[in-house]
Order: C-alpha cells, then structure tokens, then sequence
C-alpha cells in the first residue's frame, strides 16, 4: 500500500454496532469530523446481510469492514441467525476443526434462507475454493485478495454475472483496508488490524499461504482509524496482525526505519478524553519481537495493558527448531525474564502446541516446565493437527504422535496452570485496579468486568457504564473470577 493512501480515501463511518458511550462520539474541536461520525441508517432497506466470523480478531476486523462497505440504502446489517437475503461467512483454515465449522455454518445459513445468496471467503476459501463451492447453495467463493471489494462485486453477483470462485493469488494482490471502520457491533473494545500475512512459514502452520506475505498498513491511516474509534466511545484498542511484530519490516518509508514500537508512541501521542484515556491491548507477540525498545516503552508507558498474549508454541528447544520457529526456549525465557525485572505484575497467556510429530515425553515435560518457569497463568493448549500442504503433515506416521496421547498432553497442561491462575487471583485481593465492564454477570446484580491484565472480575452493578474504564478494590475471589467494588479513586 503506497504509504499517504490514507489521505485519499474516504472516511464513512455509518454505525453498524451501537457505540458504547454515543455521547462521546462528538467530543472534538474538528467540525468536519464531527459531522462525518454521525450515524447515517438506511432509510428504507429493502435487503438485508448476515455476516458469520470465525477465526482470528483479524477476521473480525474485516467482517466489520465488509458490513460497513455493505450497509447502504438498499441493504442493512442483521444478526447472522436471522433470516437474510445474503449471507456472508468469513472462514478460518487454522486447523481442520476450523474447516469443518466453516462447512457447518455454510450449511446452517443455507438452510435458514435457501434463497439467500451466500458468499464463503476468508482463509478457507482462500485454501479449498472448491471443496466450499462444492457446498449446496453457496453462489461465490471469494478468496483473501478479493475479500474487501465484496461491496463492489454485490451489484455483479445479484445478476448472477460473477464466477463461482474468484480466489487469487495472495503474492500479486491482496486486500487490505482503504477506508476507516466506525465501530463493532456487540463489542467494547475496538480491533485495530495494523498488519497482513506473515513471512515466516512455520512448518506446522498453512496460514502464511492462505493470508500471503506480511504487509503493513500506513501508518497515517492506522493513527486516523484509532483515532476514529476512539472518538465513537471505544476505550480501549487491540494492535492485531498475522505476524504483529512484523509491522513496518516493508514500510521503506524514506530515510528511516518504522516498527511497532515507533508505531505505538504514535498512537499514544493522539488526542483522547483526559478523563478516560483509551488503553492499547497488543493481541498477540511472538518472542523474537520482544525488544529491548518494546520492553522499554511497555514498562514505562501505563496505557498499554500489562497482559501479553504469547505466541510461545513449545518449550523445547529441539521441537522449536523443527516447528522453524525465529528463537529457542533460551531466548524465551531471557526474554521474558527482563520483562519481568521490569514489569513483575505482567500476566501472561500464551499459545502452546502439544503433540507436535517427534514430541517425546521429556520434550513436552520441557514445555510444561516452561509454562511454569516463565508464569503461563492462561495457556491456549492446541493439539497438533495435520493441515494439508504444510511440511509437518508429511512426517512418517511412525514420528506422530497419537492422537489419544495429544489429548492427554493437552488437558495436562491445561490443569499445571490452575495453580497458576489461582496464586495469580489470590495476589491481586487489596489491591486496586482498572477495570473495563463488558456486559451483565451471570451473578444476579453483577457486572462482568475485565482489568487491565485481562483478569476477569465481578462488580456491583450500581454506578458502572458498560464499556467506562473504572477503578475498583478486590475485595475476595469468587471461583474464576475476582471480586471488586468501587474505589474512591471514580
């Protein structure tokens, strides 16, 4: 993307999700500004859209664009369990589970509508266009180069003039975002895609070839896409990418280099409610990006949450290197063990593959061990699974590991973190956080809030706005969750 294209484009920010705080949406000095954030409905729909995301917060990102390119006079937005005139599924190929979800949902929204046109795109559709155009009732399969542009195909494909599959190839082109989204619906914090593809390869993964090679977005237009969704009400912001620390690796912007971490003080350095502030939440970070520069500015700047998703995968060094990972379990824990002199409170989650071919008993031992070393409180245990097209799919049978072996590896690591998560909770009852309600508890009068680490906690309902950062004291731990009430500092 030519770095001042976001200069050019059009900013159209019709709300397809309620902002959280609406009031707030008009909060800026830039007249022409506040005009373009008002919501413009549809004023006498006739057809309507329903959109299925799986996946990754990149999908979402892009499910919100796609709707929002979509909605105009003629068509509006519904829940993809109504009854719509077109439905719209945006798949994930990351294991073969996500496949066969991504079939499921094809079938359900056929059934629901069979007169409905359906569109399949996304990572799946990128990597088997046939076997989803295959499907009974599906019209188009649309692959990950051409997934933006659905609002210019609609016209073509309601005449019936496009052909069944349009997948391309991800090295010659792909889409990435021209225009700036307004909100989410059903969300409280905002999905920030700064980053596509990934150039790594890992020899486990087929996402590389399904997304195509890392490009960044400019950063000109991320700044004003933040800055957009802060002003429409959105307190805090996820950075996601495919391969996040890879941002700016192919900017070439003259004279300099720009990565991640220079993008972030940019983003800090934007206007926002000095009564609440917006947070930056980083979704996911691979080990060989945790620089000194990122430790340096994480530690010292309090608006980007003290929670890092982990992209850890094994604590082995010697499966590391067969998964073509960019470090080794040494590297991991130095990493993280200067994070920590600096930030002791930081909590972890991460991703962690069990039963990858190879793996013996000692090696998963090392990863477990890992976990605990390093103070995993949330891992995300994956079991291996076979994906078509990726070298670990072609290891002899004799080198897999049992499916019955994977599952019981998986559900061990899971159960070393409780103690973990436990500690975690118990450490946090007198202090003071901040915390940012997400929607009414299951617990009668409650509110189930998440703080800045990400912990999950429950709050008197009375005097919290769902979506307003608050200040709470923890008071006590209530199984899996904290229990808070409002401190002085509100």
């Amino acid at each position: 993307m030519p770095k001042d294209l976001s200069n050019a484009i059009e900013i159209r920010v019709e709300q397809i999700g309620q902002p959280i705080t609406p009031d707030r949406a008009l909060e800026s000095s830039d007249d022409s500004l506040n005009e373009s954030i008002h919501s413009r409905a549809p004023s006498h729909a006739a057809k309507t859209v329903g959109i299925t995301t799986l996946g990754c917060k990149v999908n979402a990102y892009e499910s919100e664009l796609i709707g929002e390119t979509l909605k105009t006079d003629d068509w509006a937005i519904v829940p993809n369990t109504d009854k719509a005139d077109l439905y719209l599924i945006n798949t994930c190929t990351v294991t073969r589970e996500a496949d066969r979800q991504a079939r499921q949902e094809v079938r359900k929204v056929v059934k629901r509508n069979p007169e409905a046109l359906v569109v399949v795109t996304g990572c799946y559709a990128q990597m088997d266009p046939q076997a989803c155009a295959d499907i009974p009732g599906v019209d188009l399969v649309l692959g990950n180069d051409r997934k933006l542009d659905m609002h210019k195909l609609l016209p073509e494909l309601e005449q019936g003039k496009l052909p069944a599959v349009m997948v391309g190839d991800l090295d010659q082109h792909v889409s990435l975002p021209d225009q700036l989204l307004a909100g989410y619906e059903a969300y409280t914090r905002a999905f920030v895609q700064i980053q596509q593809g990934c150039d790594q390869g890992c020899t486990f993964c087929i996402i590389h070839v399904a997304r195509g090679p890392s490009r960044s977005l400019a950063p000109s237009l991320i700044k004003r896409q933040v800055q957009r969704l802060v002003l429409n009400g959105y307190p805090e912001i996820v950075i996601c990418g495919v391969d996040l620390g890879s941002y700016g690796d192919d900017l070439n912007l003259p004279g300099e280099s720009f990565d991640l971490v220079d993008l972030l003080q940019e983003l800090l350095q934007l206007e926002c409610d000095a009564n609440n502030p917006f947070r930056i939440r980083l979704s996911s970070i691979d080990p060989h990006h945790i620089s000194d520069r990122l430790i340096e500015l994480w530690a010292k700047e309090p608006r980007i949450c003290p929670h890092m998703h982990l992209s850890l995968q094994s604590g082995s060094t010697l499966i590391l290197k067969r998964m073509k990972r960019r470090y080794d379990a040494e590297h991991v824990r130095e990493r993280i063990a200067k994070l920590r002199a600096v930030m002791p409170e930081l909590v972890i989650s991460a991703d962690v593959m069990v039963g990858f071919p190879t793996e013996t008993q000692a090696q998963f031992q090392e990863t477990l061990q890992m976990v605990q070393d390093i103070e995993v409180a949330f891992p995300h245990v994956f079991s291996y699974s076979e994906r078509d097209g990726t070298p670990a799919a072609n290891i002899p049978m004799a080198k897999q590991v049992p499916v019955a072996e994977r599952k019981d590896r998986n559900a061990r690591l899971r159960q070393s973190a409780k103690p973990l998560q436990a500690a975690l909770r118990a450490r946090r009852v007198g202090q003071t956080a901040w915390v940012l309600p997400e929607k009414k508890a299951k617990k009668d009068g409650f509110f189930m809030c998440r703080s800045e680490d990400y912990l999950p906690c429950l709050v008197p309902e009375q005097g919290v706005t769902q979506g307003q950062w608050l200040s709470v004291d923890y008071t006590d731990v209530d199984g899996e969750y904290l229990l808070g009430k409002l401190s002085e500092q509100n």
